[in-house]
């Protein structure tokens, strides 16, 4: 016989499967972490109201009623008068489907119809305060103008009968108009992106659009999950990374490298975070870090540098590198397509030079190539624009590789975008020392500290110095000119694993 008062009596809200790593429902354990970050005193405040911009599962909603509910108790003693003046008055969401506007209204209300008989706080309409309305994309120019998503892939030809992801939140100029009224808190785990029918599985962020425009909406407090991209920047992020850096009211922020340490059984590119933003409030920001189960603490400035630096521990190594360089790579890494010649190009066949593509190496005419023609006829060192790594993930041991195939290419050599140059020179023996120096731990370690995708761009090269190449570099000889201690050195090789250098770098 079971017995019942032992049993295992799962919260449901933490049972539920997320749909994509676009739209991740958001587990009672982090809505609640993220709702302890506010003051305490909202929760028995009869006149604090709470919005969520993109409810799914309504675990914020749900969680805030749990809290108001008995921070109101000594004020509003009846149970139903309580409950009808905090769903009526307090609680507000605008859900991302009709699905989870159904969801939503049955974590919150105890009934999918906030009018039925069976919801805990009678409304007169069908939707309560948690409203769906399906709303259509702009097209201008074959992109929406409010969330960019495109037409070939979200028009109503395509979408006929599916859901469109025109969010409302985002869909217009004024987010006043939706409630006609003003928020103390806002606070959700908005959609991620949207595929833009790209290769690859491209896709166009979305995220960073409800931030801003929460921030039109002017509320006291504002605390979003979203993905950890933006520290770096990158696609249709370096506006809104910058906006965040140099934001003196976010106050927290908690960092998950790994983000299956947020989100249990979901994998997302370069981690999560979340953040707490506070109007009436500024100063520096309490950054709590979570790496390889550890957690780490600090007080500081976002904005020291033009990327979020996650850990603690890489600011000393980076500082004592940018006290003693004035020359670093991100000046001489190429851009993309460092010859123009785009992936899809092959060899040729015959030519005057030799091409290296993703397929290999072949003939090539030196006529076809429309860049950096001056390097041509130099050694090269070149890599691959994708990380060996998932974007930030780190093996089973918790450390990383970074970098994926290099090689260097003689004189009469292009590649194609596959690749990126990471710098010409004038002779073999420079050339070979380059190639060792970027295999070497430190170097490794001062672009992980700028990469949150899976891709590598010359601005990865930021705090890599330039050295003398006219000699090899080893990993001892930089910590002892860099004056590196034991804990920096430790640290280093605690994240970076050891890269073959016999040559074979695609393993």
């Amino acid at each position: 016989m079971i017995n019942l008062s032992s049993s295992y009596n799962p919260d449901v809200l933490s049972c539920i499967a997320n749909l994509s790593n676009d739209e991740v429902f958001t587990p009672p354990e982090v809505a609640n972490a993220m709702l302890d970050m506010l003051p305490q005193e909202l929760f028995s405040n009869p006149n604090t109201t709470f919005l969520d911009p993109s409810t799914k599962s309504g675990v914020f909603l749900r969680e805030i009623a749990k809290r108001l509910i008995i921070g109101l108790e000594p004020l509003i003693p009846d149970l139903q008068e309580r409950l009808d003046h905090i769903f009526h008055k307090q609680l507000y969401g605008i859900a991302m489907t009709e699905l989870t506007s159904l969801l939503s209204r049955r974590s919150l209300y105890c009934s999918k119809y906030p009018n039925s008989i069976y919801s805990v706080s009678p409304f007169d309409t069908i939707q309560g305060n948690i409203r769906y309305k399906s709303i259509n994309h702009r097209w201008v120019d074959g992109k929406c103008v409010y969330c960019r998503a495109t037409e070939t892939e979200y028009g109503d030809e395509k979408r006929a009968g599916l859901e469109k992801h025109a969010y409302e939140f985002i869909h217009n100029t004024d987010p006043k108009e939706i409630f006609g009224m003003k928020f103390d808190v806002i606070i959700g785990n908005p959609p991620y992106q949207l595929s833009d029918g790209g290769q690859k599985a491209s896709a166009t962020p979305l995220y960073h659009r409800f931030v801003s425009q929460a921030k039109k909406l002017n509320p006291r407090f504002m605390s979003f999950v979203i993905p950890a991209r933006w520290y770096s920047g990158g696609r249709g992020l370096d506006t809104f990374r910058d906006e965040m850096l140099n934001d003196s009211h976010i106050r927290k922020l908690v960092d998950f490298t790994d983000s299956e340490d947020c989100f249990p059984g979901v994998d997302i590119a370069g981690g999560i975070c979340y953040f707490l933003w506070e109007r009436d409030n500024t100063g520096d920001c309490e950054v709590t870090t979570i790496h390889n189960g550890k957690k780490n603490v600090t007080n500081r400035k976002l904005d020291e540098y033009p990327i979020f630096i996650r850990h603690e521990e890489a600011l000393s190594i980076i500082q004592k590198v940018k006290m003693n360089e004035k020359e670093f790579y991100n000046s001489r890494v190429s851009s993309q397509k460092p010859f123009g010649l785009r992936t899809y190009v092959k060899p040729t066949d015959k030519g005057d030079i030799i091409l290296r593509y993703n397929g290999g190496t072949g003939p090539f005419w030196r006529k076809d190539v429309t860049q950096s023609l001056g390097w041509i006829d130099k050694w090269k060192v070149i890599m691959s624009y994708l990380t060996y790594d998932h974007a930030g993930r780190a093996d089973k041991e918790g450390k990383r590789r970074i970098f994926s195939t290099m090689e260097v290419l003689p004189p009469n050599a292009v590649c194609t975008e596959t690749y990126l140059v990471v710098d010409a020179v004038d002779t073999e023996t420079e050339a070979n020392n380059l190639f060792k120096y970027l295999q070497t731990k430190f170097v490794r370690f001062l672009v992980a500290q700028t990469t949150s995708t899976q891709h590598i761009a010359k601005a990865n090269f930021m705090f890599v110095p330039v050295q003398d190449f006219s000699h090899s570099w080893t990993d001892e000889e930089l910590y002892k000119k860099y004056e590196l201690n034991s804990e920096e050195i430790d640290f280093i090789e605690s994240m970076i694993r050891p890269m073959d250098l016999t040559g074979d770098n695609d393993g």
